[in-house]
């Protein structure tokens, strides 16, 4: 299926590595010109390069690298059509480790920087009349689990999908999140704990993985292509989740 959306242009946070690297590179075989946005320039660079995008070195979790970020892909690429929210950053494990620093760490490294960075691209979305915005949440923001401060910053990601598409519904740019589970990648959180705990691991994917198997990067980035494609014009402030029905929740 073409989703019609060659040669637009797409900004992805957290684009070089895990679900960031796989949505890049889905993007970019629908034809879309990416730019990869991360903290170390060789990665933005050798990323972007491999799918024929640009890459921009910037840390998103201040002002000043979410607007880097904008300027050097409207410099370079043109006017952002497709913005994927996908850095998150997590803070603490259990309540016994979480206070307010790590919930304010949460919060700053998730919801504060998809805000920003949609809040930038948003003008010149609404001024052409089409746009998709989409912020990578978690399972763990549409029910509880997880680290408490992640949790809670993962579900104020999801208001926020909900209250700006209802309110920008009209305007030809939709918004939506994708809600990954667990998923295993090479150098990511679910390798290490399985290399550290085989058996634990295993046992877990008996008991809370319906399809045996932990997702994949390229399952949760073909959603997200989807989610960005034209034939995707009706959907907005849903929040999708991608997890072999690992999570529990009725909605």
């Amino acid at each position: 299926m073409d989703f019609g959306i060659g040669g637009k242009v797409a900004l992805v946070t957290g684009g070089t590595r895990g679900i960031g690297l796989g949505i890049a590179q889905a993007l970019a075989r629908e034809g879309v010109r990416v730019s990869v946005v991360a903290r170390t320039e060789a990665d933005a660079k050798r990323v972007a390069d491999s799918i024929g995008g640009f890459g921009v070195a910037a840390d998103v979790t201040t002002q000043e690298g979410c607007a880097t970020s904008v300027e050097q892909t409207l410099r370079n690429l043109g006017p952002i059509e497709i913005l994927v929210n996908n850095f998150g950053a997590r803070a603490g494990t259990s309540w016994t480790d979480t206070g307010l620093e790590e919930f304010k760490a949460a919060f700053d490294g998730n919801v504060i920087v998809s805000a920003r960075m949609t809040k930038l691209v948003l003008p010149e979305m609404l001024e052409r009349g089409w746009g998709r915005v989409v912020v990578i949440t978690s399972v763990w923001g549409r029910e509880t689990g997880g680290a408490p401060a992640y949790n809670a910053a993962k579900a104020a990601e999801i208001s926020m999908v909900k209250s700006l598409a209802r309110e920008l519904a009209s305007t030809g740019v939709t918004v939506n999140g994708i809600a990954p589970g667990s998923i295993l990648w090479e150098g990511g959180g679910w390798q290490r704990r399985r290399e550290a705990d085989p058996e634990g691991i295993a046992d877990f994917v008996r008991h809370e993985m319906p399809m045996g198997r932990f997702g994949t990067v390229d399952e949760v980035a073909s959603v997200v292509a989807f989610v960005c494609s034209r034939q995707a014009s009706l959907l907005t402030g849903a929040c999708i989740n991608v997890d072999g029905g690992q999570s529990r929740s009725n909605i």
